[in-house]
């Protein structure tokens, strides 16, 4: 064993460095894990080479641990997973361990790893960096399923029934197909043309990341509260750094019993959220005002998003 590490250790420093990470963050997701390593293998992917980007799953306390070599074993590119010990419910210590580990001087971070993503994501991230190396590339987010999830799950809608819903079209083939399967989240509601408040897929340069102190510690609520919010608003306010909406590219949201997106709404701990946000940052969350660029181009299957309403 500690040889077989030692080899995987000098593979990877020898190995040409990537030119981007994407930090994925795992908890009790093993049926949507192997579905967003899937939209993020070099083979579904458009346009890029393995040899472009690294995937860092971390393993952030799962009662039951993912298997390393059971997901490398299924993934065409540069995947490692690392572990983190249970405790913390919050996500902050595990995204910020995966962008320290990062081997790219850009890295993607993806709060929840129950999100698969469409096939041109990472080349949209490259060229959009490529032209603004202090540039913050940010996505929306979708739902799976004709309405938000805190919605649909009120009417039935269950991981049964998503599986029968990702049966029923070849996703694997063309992942563009998932915008026809999916609802605009309801922070994103407003389409490609509005300001949101969070991404759940974004990407930057490492540096910059470190610079504005990661995620933030004391964010310790379940799903790390308004986390990924203040981290949203502190990027994109930041005058060093160029925001930039990813067009015609996003995350789509499996259900998993996320503490957000998979409640009822009148159970969302949206309170609790901002009494500690409040707590941390002397004020209640506000969304942050900005104009951002916008780079890439739409295909015809999520045409029916560009004003910003589902079909």
């Amino acid at each position: 064993m500690l040889r077989s590490r030692r080899r995987d250790w000098f593979r990877r420093l020898l190995a040409p460095r990537p030119r981007l990470t994407i930090v994925v963050i795992a908890f009790n997701m093993h049926r949507e894990i192997k579905r967003t390593l899937y939209t993020l293998d070099s083979r579904y992917q458009r346009n890029i080479k393995s040899a472009d980007y690294e995937v860092i799953v971390v393993d952030n306390g799962s009662e039951i641990p993912l298997s390393a070599s059971e997901l490398q074993s299924d993934f065409d590119g540069q995947l490692r997973i690392m572990r983190l010990p249970s405790g913390s419910p919050s996500p902050v210590t595990a995204v910020n361990a995966g962008v320290a580990a990062a081997r790219a001087a850009h890295v993607a971070v993806m709060v929840d790893g129950a999100r698969m993503v469409s096939p041109g994501l990472l080349r949209g991230f490259l060229d959009a960096l490529k032209i603004h190396a202090e540039g913050f590339v940010y996505t929306l987010g979708w739902h799976l399923g004709d309405e938000p999830q805190n919605i649909s799950m009120t009417k039935g809608y269950n991981q049964a029934v998503e599986d029968r819903l990702l049966r029923s079209f070849d996703w694997r083939k063309n992942g563009y197909q998932l915008f026809e399967h999916a609802c605009l989240a309801m922070s994103c509601r407003q389409g490609w043309f509005s300001k949101i408040s969070e991404s759940n897929c974004f990407a930057m340069s490492r540096k910059q990341f470190q610079r504005l102190g990661g995620f933030e510690a004391r964010f310790q609520s379940p799903g790390g509260g308004l986390v990924n919010l203040d981290f949203f608003s502190r990027a994109i306010l930041n005058p060093l750094l160029t925001p930039i909406v990813l067009l015609g590219e996003g995350s789509f949201h499996q259900f998993h019993g996320g503490v957000a997106t998979n409640v009822v709404r009148k159970d969302h701990p949206w309170e609790r959220f901002q009494s500690e946000y409040q707590a941390i940052r002397g004020d209640v969350f506000k969304a942050p005002d900005y104009v951002p660029i916008y780079y890439g181009s739409v295909p015809p299957e999520a045409h029916k998003f560009l004003s910003g309403k589902d079909a």
